[in-house]
C-alpha cells in the first residue's frame, strides 16, 4: 500500500512537471513598437488587425487565416476583403471588436485613437502595437507577428526574404549622387514627411535627400514658400489609383523651382506601395530608386575640383 501511495504521488509529481514545462514552452513574448513586452499562454487564434499594414504583415507572416477582423482600407492581399470590417484607422468600432472575442489585437500607434486604443487595453485584451519606420522594423514585425501566431517557420522565411531584397536594393543605389527630394502626401494643408517616417527610410535608400528630413513631425504640414526657397531637385507624390494626382501639375505655377523647369521630375507612386510599411514597399521603393536615378541623369554633374584651376 505504501509503495502505491508512493508511486502514485511520484507519478503526480512527473505529471505536474510536464505540465509545467509545456505552459512554459507555450508561453510567448515580443517586444512591439513601443517598448511594450506582449506575452500569450498560446498561439493567437483570433486576431484583429486596426492598420492595414498590420494586416499586409499579419498574411505575410502566414497568419492571415487567423485574421478574424480588420479595418477599412485592409485590401491587400485580395483575402483580406472578405474579413469583417471594425471601423476605420481613426474611429474603431470597439463593440465589434470586443464582439469577436480576439486573443491578439495589432494595434497602430500613429494611427489609431490612443483613447480607444487603451479602452480595449483596459478591458484585458492582449495588444501588439506596430510602427514600423525603418526597413528593419518591418522585418521585425513580420517575425514577432509569426510568433504571436505561432507561424514562425512562414515568417521567418518572408522576413529573410524581405531583408534579402532590401540589400539589393541599397548596394544598388544608397550610395549614388544624391538628389534632393520634396515628397508631398497632401496638397491642403501641404503635407509631407519627416526623416523619421518610413517613406524618408526609402528616400535615403534610393540615394535621394529628403528637403524636410530635420522636421519634427512624422507627417508635418509646410508652406509654399518652405519648398521655394529649399527649391527641390524632384517632386514626388502619393497618388490615389493608377491616376496622377492633379494637384501634382500645381506645382508648374513655380517655373523657377528646379523640379519644374526640366520634363519628367514632377513623380507620383501609388500610395498602397510606398506609405505602407509592410514587404509591398520594396516595390515602393524600386520605383522611387528608378525615378530618381532618370532625374540624376538629368543633372549635370559637378567637375571634380582640380587645384590647378584656381
Amino acid at each position: 500500500m505504501i509503495f502505491l501511495f508512493r508511486h502514485l504521488r511520484f507519478s503526480m509529481v512527473c505529471l505536474l512537471c510536464i505540465f509545467s514545462s509545456v505552459s512554459a514552452h507555450a508561453a510567448i513574448t515580443v517586444k512591439d513598437d513601443i517598448g511594450s513586452m506582449v506575452s500569450l499562454n498560446s498561439p493567437a487564434r483570433r486576431i484583429v488587425s486596426l492598420a492595414p499594414h498590420a494586416t499586409e504583415n499579419l498574411f505575410a507572416a502566414g497568419a492571415g487565416a487567423d485574421v478574424v477582423g480588420v479595418v477599412s482600407y485592409s485590401d491587400y492581399p485580395p483575402e483580406a476583403g472578405r474579413i469583417r470590417r471594425v471601423g476605420d484607422s481613426n474611429n474603431l468600432d470597439l463593440e465589434a471588436i470586443i464582439a469577436l472575442r480576439p486573443d491578439l489585437i495589432v494595434a497602430w500607434d500613429s494611427g489609431n485613437a490612443k483613447p480607444q486604443v487603451e479602452k480595449l487595453r483596459q478591458l484585458g485584451l492582449k495588444i501588439y502595437v506596430s510602427e514600423p519606420r525603418r526597413f528593419e522594423d518591418v522585418a521585425v514585425n513580420i517575425e514577432s507577428l509569426g510568433r504571436l501566431a505561432g507561424t514562425e517557420t512562414v515568417a521567418r522565411r518572408a522576413a529573410a526574404a524581405f531583408r534579402a531584397e532590401y540589400a539589393r536594393l541599397r548596394n544598388q543605389y544608397a550610395e549614388r549622387r544624391p538628389v534632393s527630394v520634396f515628397f508631398q502626401i497632401w496638397n491642403r494643408p501641404l503635407m509631407t514627411i519627416s526623416g523619421t517616417q518610413m517613406i524618408g527610410d526609402v528616400i535615403r535608400l534610393c540615394g535621394g535627400t529628403n528637403i524636410f528630413a530635420g522636421l519634427p513631425a512624422l507627417s508635418p504640414e509646410v508652406n509654399i514658400e518652405a519648398v521655394l526657397a529649399a527649391d527641390p531637385q524632384t517632386i514626388i507624390v502619393s497618388s490615389a489609383g493608377e491616376k496622377r494626382a492633379p494637384w501634382l501639375d500645381e506645382w508648374r505655377r513655380w517655373p523657377q523651382l528646379q523640379a519644374v523647369k526640366k520634363r519628367g521630375r514632377l513623380l507620383a507612386i501609388r500610395p498602397d506601395l510606398i506609405t505602407r510599411p509592410t514587404p509591398r514597399i520594396l516595390e515602393g521603393a524600386r520605383l522611387m530608386c528608378e525615378q530618381l536615378d532618370q532625374v540624376r541623369s538629368s543633372i549635370p554633374s559637378q567637375p571634380a575640383f582640380n587645384p590647378d584651376n584656381r
